[in-house]
C-alpha cells in the first residue's frame, strides 16, 4: 500500500549490476555511467539498479524527486558521501529552481486520469477506459527531463563533494545523441546550470528544434551517415566519439549512462500512486512508446514497484521496430539474463533507414532492450508494431478526443491500444502516457 513515510530512513538501493555480465559497481562509485566491461562501441552492456521498492511509500512534496527521494540510486550515491537528508531535498530544490527559471517549470506530479472521450471513441465500457499520463507540461515538455535530472545531480553533487576530476571553471562539455524531445530536455538542463553541451543530431533534424537548441547555448553537430561507420545510428557513434575525448554522456540511453534509468522511475510511480486509490478493476495494461527504451524500462519498474502487475507492450512504428526481433529471439532463452549474454543475437541495429511520422521513436536500437523485455515477460505483456497509418490515426484521435497537445512521437502509445484494441476487453483498464508536447508538427 501506498502511503505517506513521515520518518527519514536510509536508502535502499544497494547497487548498480550488468545485465549482461554480471559485473557489479558499488552505489559510493562516481561517475559509474556504463558497465565497466564496455569499451569502445561496444557497448552490449547496461547497469540496472538493484533495490527493493515495495513496499511504496512517498513523502508529501509536490517534487516527485523530493517525494520519492529515498527509491533513487542517486540518492543513495550521495548519502553514501555523507551528504544529510536535508542536503540532499536542499540540492533538489535549487536544481530545480533553476530549471524553472529556464523552462517556465519545475518538476510536479503530473496529471493521470481517465480521459472520457477517447474511452468512448475506442468502445470501451464505463467501468474500463484509457487512462493518459500527460507529460507534455513536464519540465521542456516531455517526461525525457525527468531522466537526465538524475545524472544532473549525480553530477553537481560529485562536484559538491569534492569528487570531480576537473577543476572548478573548467567543466568538460555535456554530450547527447538525440533528435527530439530528449535533446531538448538536456540542453534546457545544462543552460539551468551553466554547463556546456553538445547536441549530435540527424542530418534531417527538424530546423525548429536546431534552433531552439542553439537559443539554448548548445553546440548542434549534424552527422551524416558516413561509409566507415558500423551497421547504427550515426548520432550515437559521434557521441562515443565525443565522450571518448572527455566528454560526459548526458542522455536517455542506459548502456551509455545508466543514471537515466533512475529518475525515469518516476513517472511510474506517480502513476503507482493514483492506480492503488482507484476503484476496481485495476490497470491491466500499459502502453508506452519506445525507442532506445530507456521510458518503457524505467515506467514498467516504476509502476510495477506499486504491485499492480500490468501487462507492458512497447510500442514501435512500423518503420523501425528492433525491439520485435530482441522480442522473438531472446525467446529461445529461459531468461533475459541468458539473452542478454547473447546481445548480438537478440538486438541487431534497423536495417535500413528509420522512418515515421512519430520521428522521435526513430532508434536504430532499443539500447534497453534487456530491461523491457524483462518486464514485457514477467508481466504477461509483448511488443506491438504499429502500422505507419495508426501512427497517424492516433495523433488525430488524441487531438479530436483530449485538449491535450501531444506530439506524433507523444501519441505513439495510444497506436499500441488502437493495433490490438481487438485484443482488449471493453471493461478493461489501460494506460498510456503522452509523453511529448506537439510544437510545430501540423495535423495530417
Amino acid at each position: 500500500m501506498l502511503r505517506a513515510n513521515p520518518k527519514a530512513t536510509p536508502p535502499i538501493v544497494r547497487g548498480l549490476r550488468c545485465a549482461a555480465c554480471n559485473a557489479r559497481v558499488a552505489i559510493e562509485t562516481p561517475f559509474s555511467w556504463r558497465c565497466p566491461n564496455a569499451t569502445g562501441n561496444d557497448r552490449h552492456h547496461v547497469l540496472l539498479i538493484e533495490s527493493d521498492v515495495a513496499p511504496l511509500r512517498r513523502v508529501k512534496h509536490p517534487n516527485p524527486f523530493i517525494a520519492f527521494r529515498r527509491y533513487l540510486a542517486w540518492d543513495a550515491f550521495a548519502h553514501a558521501h555523507g551528504m544529510t537528508e536535508a542536503e540532499r531535498d536542499s540540492l533538489i530544490g535549487e536544481l530545480d529552481a533553476k530549471i524553472a527559471a529556464v523552462a517556465g517549470t519545475g518538476f510536479v506530479f503530473t496529471p493521470f486520469a481517465r480521459a472520457d472521450e477517447l474511452s468512448d471513441a475506442l468502445g470501451f465500457s464505463d467501468t474500463g477506459g484509457v487512462w493518459v499520463k500527460d507529460e507534455t507540461h513536464n519540465v521542456a515538455g516531455s517526461q525525457k527531463s525527468r531522466h537526465l535530472f538524475t545524472e544532473l545531480l549525480h553530477l553537481v553533487s560529485a562536484e559538491r563533494l569534492g569528487l570531480a576530476p576537473w577543476a572548478i571553471g573548467s567543466r568538460p562539455s555535456l554530450a547527447i545523441a538525440s533528435c527530439g524531445n530528449a535533446a531538448f530536455a538536456a540542453s534546457t538542463l545544462a543552460k539551468a546550470e551553466n554547463w556546456p553541451i553538445s547536441v549530435f543530431v540527424p542530418e534531417w533534424a527538424d530546423g525548429a528544434l536546431v534552433e531552439r537548441l542553439r537559443g539554448l547555448g548548445a553546440d548542434v553537430q549534424h552527422c551524416p551517415r558516413l561509409d566507415t561507420d558500423p551497421a547504427g545510428d550515426p548520432c550515437v557513434f559521434r557521441f562515443r566519439e565525443a565522450v571518448a575525448n572527455g566528454a560526459i554522456p548526458f542522455g536517455v540511453q542506459g548502456p551509455e549512462n545508466a543514471w537515466c534509468l533512475d529518475g525515469g522511475r518516476t513517472i511510474g510511480w506517480e502513476m503507482a500512486y493514483v492506480a492503488e486509490h482507484m476503484e476496481p478493476p485495476l490497470i491491466a495494461r500499459l502502453f508506452v512508446q519506445s525507442g532506445g527504451g530507456a521510458f518503457a524500462a524505467s515506467l514498467a519498474e516504476g509502476f510495477h514497484a506499486g504491485g499492480t502487475r500490468a501487462a507492458l507492450h512497447a510500442v514501435q512504428a512500423e518503420g523501425c521496430a528492433p525491439l520485435s526481433h530482441a522480442w522473438t529471439a531472446s525467446g529461445k532463452f529461459s531468461t533475459i539474463g541468458q539473452a542478454a549474454a547473447h546481445w548480438n543475437e537478440c538486438m541487431t541495429p534497423w536495417p535500413s533507414t528509420p522512418t515515421s511520422f512519430a520521428d522521435g521513436i526513430l532508434d536504430d536500437e532499443t539500447y534497453d532492450w534487456v530491461s523491457v523485455c524483462r518486464a514485457m515477460r514477467a508481466s504477461g505483456g509483448f511488443p506491438v508494431v504499429a502500422t505507419e497509418q495508426v501512427v497517424r490515426d492516433a495523433y488525430v484521435l488524441a487531438h479530436r478526443t483530449t485538449t491535450i497537445d501531444v506530439s506524433p512521437t507523444g501519441a505513439a502509445g495510444l497506436a499500441g491500444v488502437m493495433m490490438i484494441r481487438d485484443r482488449i476487453a471493453n471493461d478493461e483498464r489501460v494506460a498510456v502516457v503522452f509523453s511529448g508536447i506537439r510544437r510545430e508538427t501540423p495535423m495530417p
